[in-house]
């Protein structure tokens, strides 16, 4: 976990753009996760951007708050993210990833459709976090091995949002190519 000081600045950034209800900036901290990410391929820090991403989409719904189960979860949820910052500060792994586990089974707490809901939330996230990973470069089958989607699931997201859509089978013109040629041996 190399990048643990850029990811407690996205996490106290994520902190603050929760008071302010600013689930697009949330959305965008995560994605900036991934993206600093993909490089290493870190399961402990993509789980960040999958718990991030999953927390932007539950506060743009406002439906979610409804429910009875909601204010324990949500508490929960805050408090995972302020250990987590606290584990990352320690230079803690192991509490981490228990902390990150802990957010993750809070949803097991929970009765009802909100925990199906919830649920529901979260793999989809986790397939838009591997759709942003494979966009990245990564091989379909790594990422979905390391965000624990099927292949078929992220072939799917990424055929619908257009990610693999590059027509490798477009050249440089014939000209152009003939002047880089030219240009490499004179």
């Amino acid at each position: 976990m190399e990048e643990r000081g850029h990811l407690i600045n996205v996490l106290r950034e994520t902190q603050a753009s929760l008071k302010r209800e600013d689930y697009v900036r949330i959305k965008n901290l995560s994605n900036e996760i991934v993206h600093t990410s993909s490089i290493e391929q870190d399961p402990d820090v993509i789980s960040i951007a999958v718990i991030i991403y999953a927390l932007s989409k539950l506060i743009e719904r406002e439906k979610f708050k409804e429910y009875k189960n909601w204010p324990k979860f949500y508490k929960n949820y805050l408090s995972g993210l302020d250990e987590i910052i606290k584990a990352l500060n320690r230079n803690d792994v192991n509490r981490f990833r228990k902390e990150i586990e802990f957010i993750r089974n809070s949803i097991q707490n929970i009765s009802g459709h909100l925990k199906i809901y919830i649920s529901e939330v979260f793999r989809k996230a986790e397939i838009n976090k591997a759709s942003r990973i494979y966009e990245h470069g990564i091989s379909m089958e790594k990422t979905a091995k390391i965000l624990g989607v099927s292949v078929w699931e992220l072939a799917e997201y990424a055929g619908n949002t257009g990610i693999g859509d590059v027509n490798l089978g477009i050249t440089m013109p014939i000209k152009q190519r003939i002047k880089i040629a030219e240009e490499i041996f004179s």
